[in-house]
């Protein structure tokens, strides 16, 4: 990490030809891509560091086609030669997803939700235009072949590895006639291809798009179908069904004549329903497969999404293997089998977590009927302790949490405590077990220890709702969560 860092005050020095103040990493999102924030003496850039060059060169090339456009995209200042690191506009840290979240239905979401749309019909259709497609990352066109690709994506990583029962030569039959079907569109202009609130920024009452690096030419209507059906947005039927009307006229506007809206929206509705597969395939592999925890929790809302748009949509298209499949996806046992289980206030499980000393006290004595639990060695992380400026602060001061997961594996150290965390507290909540004690100690009880103890009291409150007693026990200090 501490050579990424190096590399980025290298690169960052060399264009603006002064030492950056502060460099910290920002949360990573799905992809492998890692993002930094430098701050100068009155701006702050994003450094991001990718070893997949090509989807570097491709977003390159989009932002500066873009850019000379006058569209609101990152600006790339700075490249490092092997072209694995860059440095772009700031955008600040509010997404619109955010925004939504934060306030919900209101005319400011609304406002903000009507100029993302028209800012993405003058990018799909003018920025589209003289766009040179030979520079994407994969395929240059979201035709038959990609929408087959993506379907497929949906099988293997969703169907297949929940063992969900299907004639395999008939789906992929049916696959086969829905993917020429939607591939035959009156609107191909640019794609954005993840069009989504978490990747627009929200600066000063304005939008910026950021992330369409995956972009292709394509149907108008996936980006829309993508937008408006964003799980975790939650929109109404109400704003999707007035957002897309208003989407058509900023398309009317732009391209000085009227769209069939009937035909518009039928292809709307196929892309909505392929959109909604791609994001299960998504959610599978990152979840199932990886086990990252953000992706499996979302899983279920997912598949409320896919359940609630069969529900209000005739499809027009007679295949019966894919809607049997799709019917199975959305039962209840379904959704019941990747809902996380929360406590109640009825829940007897209390989870005790503790910092300790192995040099002062030594291990925290399990004074529960049951007694053992975990105990974590957090000494095998680079110890924060052994410099200067930290000896006098804990792991709950931002300067030792900054280095921490900047300067260390603490990152991969805390989320597999976390993996193997969740099997137990899932267990003991379904068992009605009453106390589960989880300890971490590190030489000084001070830096290490104190973190990891935080991390996971935040992880299990958000994710199980679990009532917790925390002690820092070399700080003093007891703290009680929940009910």
């Amino acid at each position: 990490m501490q050579n990424i860092v190096d590399n980025i005050s290298i690169l960052y020095s060399a264009y603006y030809k002064k030492q950056p103040n502060k460099i910290s990493k920002l949360p990573q999102s799905g992809g492998d891509r890692q993002y930094f924030r430098i701050f100068g003496e009155k701006d702050s850039v994003i450094a991001t560091v990718n070893a997949n060059v090509k989807e570097n060169e491709t977003f390159f090339y989009f932002s500066q086609h873009f850019k000379s456009l006058q569209f609101n995209v990152p600006e790339i200042f700075a490249i490092s030669a092997d072209k694995t690191i860059y440095i772009q506009s700031d955008f600040g840290d509010i997404t619109l997803l955010h925004v939504i979240e934060e306030q919900g239905k209101t005319p400011l979401v609304y406002a903000l939700l009507k100029q993302s749309l028209k800012k993405l019909a003058l990018l799909q259709i003018n920025g589209g235009s003289n766009l040179d497609y030979n520079q994407c990352i994969t395929s240059k066109e979201f035709g038959a072949q990609a929408i087959f690709s993506d379907l497929l994506y949906f099988k293997y990583y969703f169907l297949d590895t929940l063992k969900i029962p299907y004639d395999k030569e008939k789906l992929l039959e049916e696959f086969n006639v829905l993917s020429q079907s939607l591939s035959t569109t009156d609107y191909s202009c640019f794609m954005f291809r993840d069009f989504q609130s978490r990747n627009i920024m929200v600066q000063n009452g304005t939008v910026f798009f950021i992330d369409y690096q995956g972009g292709m030419q394509g149907a108008l209507q996936y980006d829309v179908a993508s937008f408006l059906w964003q799980a975790k947005a939650e929109l109404s039927d109400e704003w999707k069904s007035s957002l897309l009307s208003y989407y058509m006229d900023c398309v009317d506007e732009i391209k000085g004549v009227s769209v069939d809206r009937t035909h518009f929206t039928d292809q709307y509705n196929g892309y909505v329903l392929i959109r909604l597969l791609q994001v299960l395939g998504a959610y599978g592999f990152r979840g199932i497969f990886e086990r990252k925890a953000h992706f499996l929790v979302s899983i279920p809302l997912a598949i409320k999404n896919l359940q609630k748009f069969l529900n209000q949509t005739k499809l027009g298209f007679n295949l019966h293997e894919f809607e049997k499949i799709l019917t199975l996806i959305g039962c209840e046992e379904m959704i019941a089998h990747f809902d996380n289980i929360k406590a109640t206030e009825h829940t007897p499980l209390l989870i005790k977590i503790n910092s300790f000393s192995y040099k002062k006290t030594g291990y925290p004595k399990d004074d529960s009927d049951n007694g053992g639990g975990y105990v974590f060695d957090c000494r095998g992380i680079l110890n924060p302790g052994r410099q200067d400026e930290y000896k006098k602060i804990t792991g709950r001061d931002k300067s030792v949490i900054d280095f921490l997961e900047q300067h260390t594996e603490m990152p991969n150290f805390i989320n597999n405590v976390y993996n193997i965390v969740d099997i137990t507290v899932t267990d003991y909540i379904k068992r009605d077990f009453s106390s589960l004690t989880i300890n971490f100690g590190c030489t000084g009880g001070q830096h290490r220890s104190v973190y990891a103890a935080d991390a996971l009291v935040r992880h299990l409150r958000n994710k199980f709702n679990v009532r917790i007693d925390l002690k820092h026990i070399e700080q003093g200090i007891s703290e009680k969560k929940g009910y």
